[in-house]
């Protein structure tokens, strides 16, 4: 069992910078792919950036490349979510999450609670 502890969000402006982290207990994190999700008011949550397990390969959504940056420490068995240049469609609950899948439609099997992110024009 893994559990997982999102933080960092709040209300921003648009064009403000925000870094989630998400600390993780219980079984061995360096083994878990990590990743982020979001949810928006009266959407479907929808993947946002995932990074594997040795920190070697990354992937993100087309709409945050280029702005969001996933990094984890194994060491501190934390993984973040570095956003720059946010926009008001950026706002959304965000999740964090992990597992042995990969990518936006890969399984995760653990899921934290998820931070809010507000962004105001």
């Amino acid at each position: 069992q893994v559990q997982l502890v999102e933080s960092g969000g709040g209300l921003v402006q648009a064009g403000d910078s925000l870094r989630l982290s998400c600390a993780a207990s219980g079984r061995t994190f360096s083994g878990y792919n990590m990743g982020w999700f979001r949810q928006a008011p009266g959407k479907e949550r929808e993947f946002v950036a995932a990074i594997r397990w040795s920190g070697g390969l990354r992937a993100y959504a087309d709409s945050v490349k280029g702005r969001f940056t996933i990094s984890r420490s194994n060491d501190r068995n934390t993984v973040y979510l570095q956003m720059n240049s946010l926009k008001p469609e950026d706002t959304a609950v965000y999740y964090c999450t992990a597992g042995m899948g990969w990518g936006p439609t890969g399984q995760y099997d653990y899921w934290g609670q998820g931070t809010q992110v507000t962004v105001s024009s």
